[in-house]
This record gives structure tokens, C-alpha cells and sequence, in this order.
């Protein structure tokens, strides 16, 4: 099966680290140094890549910035593969390229395949490429939630598949939940509101307004306000154009049109210009005659009665004062109208809809119980199995007599669901309490790793847990830092074999001090000082043959020339080799 492989870290400028190159390939890698070499420099320069926290105080003294650079094998299809190219990453011949800069000032930038992205997007890509293990790993390890988190993922579908019913049905339970109180804590506000509302309508109602009204109205009123002075108007304009009675002798413009187009009727047969002018006349005449006897119908009948004004205005005022509160003209007080009958609507619905939401809420509530029920015996069955196995990986890592259980409980709680006759406590992941606990000898009752486990038994509790996940959900590249912490003798040698036998599987760097693990690694990696403290590219280079014999001499025995320490590191060396 092709994996991922982590081939290559540059880092420049990070810690006591001024330029070095650290070349890693697939199978056991051990760094391994003098302590304060920087060793532990090339677990913060991964955490980097992956997305940890920037911190300034990381950059090397005289520097403006701290630079890692990795370069990582990824076989086509791979999630983190699509995971970049939806960022618009390019891979290099099936390498991704990552850079993580830290500024002196605390900036910081990443970049992924040439691209520019957000460092949260490193960070989504390092679930499915590395795990990262260290001191502070292992007090994570020590979180319930961790050990839940731990659990499911050994279990898989089993758990995976109820706990994603259970989640959907948890979230619609929350959802109803969140409306019943909103529905209950504002009862008063809407019971106020609907009684507004129905004020409003009853107001409207009993005015019945009429789109446009006002308009009209305000028109009237103009005319009914003038009309004496409309009327002499009218009337003046029509004696001036069709003539006064009361005056026979007037002249008006008709009786002048018509005497100019009789005069030209006269000769228009001898001019046919003023022929055409003649029919114009004519057309003149009739359009006078038409204006003039709608002047006279005008007059007719223009009403000017007061008591219509007085109507008019009172209807007027009854308009205003409904648009002084529900809109700036008739037609706005119309759609706050309409707006309210449907709100109001709504708001009465609500002890309807009062009890529905209740009615679906208990019957999720029972549902999420039955759900729980599955997802607490899912859990149940795996924990026996990843005990198991656990405990059996630590028999191989020296601590034979040691026992790992798990204790799932629950919290009872009056307000939450029922299960197993009993209501108790739940949240987004069920209503489980998962806590890993160990007896470290015979005769010794089962604690948590917290409070039973020295940190050489949590090292070795931590790799086993590893070791137990590399055969049902693998991660390609594993990085220990200090696993190996608090331990020696047979227990060291039985660790290294582990490591090597997860490193078939999986790509595998170890950080560490003890030879008896280092013999173990496929490759193994010197980080030393320069004469001036700091570590350069000459500081990080391959051993081979002689200069890994004394190198594992002086883990030994602290001096690389003693022969009893080069005859021990020599035969842990064809252990090693015999064992793989």
C-alpha cells in the first residue's frame, strides 16, 4: 500500500538551529543527540508545518524570522491531496511542499504547494498525515473526552454510524429545544403584541380606508375650497367664447372665427393655400365650440355645497390620523394592514405550535434515549476489544502483568434522557462517560492512567494505545517525542522493538535518549552543536557503520571510545537486526 512519507525538513533560524536539513525516510528514524541539541527543535518544526501555534520566542536571536520548509509524498487520491488542490495547491511529482514562516514580531504566514493559504487549513491537513506525540500529548491523553475520542476512533463504523444518527437527532432536539424557550420566555411580549396588533386592525377597520383615497380627497377638497372662484372663471371664459346672453351686441371669439371663415370660404377656390388656411379656421371654430360647452357643463356643475367640504374634511382628518401611526400615506396603512393580520396570525398559532414542538420534542427526547442506549453498547463491545488488545501490547513492552479496562458510565440527571430506566445526563456524543484505567501488577484495583501510571508506564501505555490503533486506522507518519521518558533496561529494548514493528506499517520518527530504542530505527540521525552553540546543515547527518557505534556508545556510557560501551551498542545493534 503507498502512504504518505515526511522526506525532508529544512529549518532555518528556529531555536539554537541556524540552517539544517533533516533527511527522513520511510521506516524508524531516531534523532537522537546530546541533550540540548536541538533534538526536540525537529518536533517543533513539524508542529509548525502542521499548523501549531506561532510563537516568537522561537526565532533564533538576531534573526527576523524562523523558516521550515517539509516536503511530503502523497499518493494520488489521497484526502489531503484534494484537501490542496481545493486550496489551489500544486504538488511537485506527487510531493506537497509546506512553508511556515514565524516573524520575530509573531506573525506568521504559511504556504502550501506555492500557494499562499490559512494556517487552520495545515492544521486540517495534519489529522490525516502525522501524529505528533510528546510529553504534552500524553497529558491529553489523560482528558476523559481524549479517551472517548480515542475510543471511537478504535471502534470505528460500529460507533461512527449510531453516533451520527444519535448527533443528527441531538441537534434537531437542541433546535426544537431553543424555539420552546424562545415560544415560552416571550409569551408576554407576544400576547402585548398581539393585543397591538388588533388595536391597529380594529382602528383601520372601522375607517375602511380605499387605496388612494387621499389623493382623491385632497383633490376635492381643493376644488370644493374655490369654488366660487372656479365657477366666475368658468363662467367668464365661456361668455368670452361663445358670448353673453345678457349682452347681445358682445363680441365673442366664435362669432369672430366664424366671420374670418366665411370670409375665406369666399375665395378659397381662386387659392389653394388659402383654401387650406380656411379648413384650419374651421377646425378652430369647432374646437372653441367644444370648449366653450364644456366650460358652461363645468359651471353646471361644480357642487359648492359647504356641508360636501365639511364631509370631505372630516374623512380627510379620519385618513390622517391613521397615517400619522401605520404609514405615510393610505396605501402604506393598507400593507401594515395586511402585515399585521398575517403576524397576528402567527402569534395566535402559538399555543398550537406550542404544543407540537412539545409533542416532537419528548418524542426525540425518547428517540435520543434509544439512540444513546445503541451508542453506549457500540462503545461497550470495542472497549473490550481495544482493552484486549492494549493489554496484550503492553505484555510486550515489559509490563506483562498489567491490565487496561475501560469504565463507561453516566450522570444522573433529572432534566436529561431516559436510559436504562434512568434519566441521565447527555451532550453532543452521547451520554457516556469513557475513562481508561489501569491495574500496573496483580492484586492491584483498576485507577485512571492519571493516578495508576507512572510516566514511563504512560509512555509505554501511550504506544501501545498506537501500536492498537496502526492496525485498524493507521496514520502514515508517527512522531514521538520522549516516548521513552522514565524508562530503561529490558522495558527501553521492548519499546524500540514496538516502534520498529509499527514502523512496518507506518512512517516512524523518534526523538530520543536511550541507545536501547535507537538501535531499533532503519536510519538514525545525529543533531550537534557547532563550536559557537548553534546547530547548521554539517549539524544534522546521517550514521552509518562506525559513527553509529559511537554514537550509541556514548548514549551508553557517555564516551564513545570505551570498548565495553561499543561491544554493548554493537550487540544491541544485531538484536535489532536479528528482531526485524
Amino acid at each position: 500500500m503507498v502512504m504518505s512519507v515526511l522526506e525532508e525538513m529544512r529549518i532555518r533560524s528556529l531555536g539554537v538551529i541556524d540552517d539544517a536539513v533533516v533527511e527522513l525516510s520511510p521506516g524508524f528514524t531516531a534523532v537522537t543527540g546530546e541533550t540540548g541539541a536541538g533534538k526536540t527543535m525537529v518536533v517543533t518544526s513539524l508542529g509548525l508545518l502542521l499548523g501549531g501555534r506561532a510563537d516568537p520566542a522561537l526565532v533564533r536571536i538576531g534573526a527576523k524570522n524562523a523558516v521550515v520548509e517539509g516536503r511530503i509524498s502523497v499518493p494520488d487520491g489521497a484526502s489531503a491531496v484534494l484537501r490542496a488542490e481545493e486550496a489551489g495547491a500544486e504538488l511537485d511529482d506527487g510531493v506537497l511542499l509546506i512553508s511556515r514562516t514565524v516573524s520575530a514580531e509573531g506573525r506568521s504566514r504559511a504556504h502550501l504547494g506555492g500557494r499562499s493559504v490559512p494556517v487552520g487549513l495545515l492544521a486540517e491537513l495534519a489529522d490525516d498525515l502525522v501524529a505528533v506525540h510528546g510529553q504534552t500529548d500524553q497529558q491529553g491523553l489523560l482528558k476523559l473526552s481524549r479517551q472517548r475520542q480515542a475510543l471511537d476512533r478504535y471502534a470505528g463504523d460500529a460507533v461512527a454510524v449510531p453516533l451520527a444518527k444519535y448527533a443528527g437527532a441531538y441537534r434537531r432536539l437542541r433546535a426544537i429545544s431553543t424555539e420552546l424557550d424562545e415560544i415560552t420566555t416571550r409569551a408576554r411580549e407576544r400576547a402585548q403584541e398581539a393585543d397591538m396588533l388588533r388595536f391597529g386592525l380594529d382602528e383601520i377597520a372601522a375607517v375602511e380606508p380605499r387605496a388612494g383615497e387621499d389623493v382623491e380627497l385632497a383633490a376635492e377638497a381643493e376644488r370644493l375650497g374655490h369654488a366660487e372662484a372656479l365657477a366666475s372663471a368658468a363662467t367668464a371664459a365661456h361668455g368670452a367664447l361663445a358670448g353673453n346672453p345678457e349682452d347681445p351686441e358682445g363680441i365673442d371669439a366664435t362669432t369672430l372665427v366664424a366671420g374670418a371663415h366665411r370670409a375665406l370660404e369666399a375665395v378659397r377656390s381662386h387659392d389653394a393655400a388659402l383654401g387650406a388656411l380656411a379648413g384650419r379656421i374651421g377646425e378652430i371654430g369647432i374646437l372653441l365650440g367644444d370648449v366653450a360647452g364644456e366650460l358652461a357643463g363645468y359651471a353646471d356643475d361644480l357642487d359648492a355645497d359647504p356641508l360636501r367640504l365639511a364631509a370631505v374634511e372630516e374623512r380627510r382628518a379620519a385618513l390622517t390620523a391613521l397615517t400619522r401611526k401605520y404609514g405615510e400615506d393610505v396605501g402604506g396603512v393598507l400593507t401594515w394592514a395586511e402585515q399585521g393580520v398575517a403576524r397576528l396570525l402567527e402569534l395566535d398559532g402559538d399555543d398550537d405550535r406550542l404544543g407540537e414542538l412539545t409533542a416532537e420534542r419528548d418524542a426525540l427526547r425518547a428517540e435520543l434515549g434509544g439512540l444513546a442506549q445503541a451508542l453506549t453498547d457500540a462503545r461497550t463491545e470495542a472497549a473490550e476489544r481495544f482493552a484486549a488488545a492494549v493489554t496484550a501490547e503492553l505484555a510486550s513492552l515489559a509490563m506483562p502483568h498489567a491490565r487496561v479496562s475501560f469504565e463507561i458510565r453516566q450522570t444522573e440527571d433529572p432534566e436529561g434522557v431516559e436510559v436504562g430506566g434512568r434519566p441521565v445526563s447527555y451532550g453532543p456524543a452521547g451520554v457516556d462517560e469513557v475513562e481508561l484505567l489501569l491495574a500496573p501488577h496483580p492484586g492491584a484495583p483498576p485507577r485512571p492512567i492519571a493516578k495508576g501510571a507512572s510516566g514511563g508506564e504512560l509512555s509505554r501505555v501511550m504506544l501501545a494505545v498506537e501500536v492498537v490503533f496502526a492496525g485498524t486506522d493507521p496514520v502514515p507518519t508517527y512522531l514521538f517525542d520522549e516516548v521513552d521518558a522514565g524508562v530503561g533496561g529490558k522495558a527501553a529494548v521492548e519499546i524500540g522493538r514496538r516502534l520498529a514493528k509499527l514502523a512496518r506499517s507506518a512512517q516512524v520518527v523518534v526523538v530520543t535518549h536511550l541507545p536501547q530504542v535507537a538501535a531499533f530505527a532503519d536510519r538514525q540521525l545525529l543533531v550537534e552543536k557547532t563550536n559557537d552553540g548553534s546547530v547548521t546543515r554539517s549539524g544534522v547527518k546521517v550514521l552509518e557503520g562506525e559513527e553509529r557505534v559511537r554514537e550509541l556508545s556514548r548514549m551508553l556510557a557517555g564516551q564513545e571510545d570505551s570498548e565495553t560501551a561499543r561491544a554493548h551498542a554493537e550487540e544491541l545493534l544485531a538484536t535489532a537486526r536479528a528482531d526485524r
